[in-house]
């Protein structure tokens, strides 16, 4: 399985910028999508996260500014970021929590990071 995220670079303090990720390969089913970010010195932190079949759930930093959704294809997730502000500065991690097989229990999976810097 590969996750491939993309959409990551400088934005404006209340511009718009949409990170999207997608998953690959042996996919049998998948229980949730997330995105976390890790800024300079700080913690990795959830961001917002989709369940199959559940409703989103978003950081406290973040609600009112960014969505998190899934693609038609369901193996895609994006996180549409609104109104961002220079904290928001960080490392952008997709995660999939899925099964490859249904004999295999979920198993989580990472992409790569993607760099989001919001300065003017």
């Amino acid at each position: 399985v590969q996750l491939q995220a993309s959409g990551g670079g400088l934005v404006q303090p209340g511009g718009s910028m949409r990170l999207s990720c997608a998953a690959s390969g042996s996919i049998f089913s998948i229980n949730s999508m997330r995105w976390y970010r890790q800024a300079p010195g700080k913690q990795r932190e959830l961001v917002a996260a989709i369940p199959s079949g559940g409703s989103p759930n978003y950081a406290d930093s973040v609600k009112g500014r960014f969505t998190i959704s899934r693609g038609n294809a369901k193996n895609t997730v994006y996180l549409q970021m609104n109104s961002p502000r220079p904290e928001d500065t960080a490392v952008y991690y997709c995660n999939v929590f899925l099964r490859t097989s249904m004999v295999l229990g979920p198993t989580d999976y990472w992409g790569q990071g993607t760099l989001v810097t919001v300065s003017s």
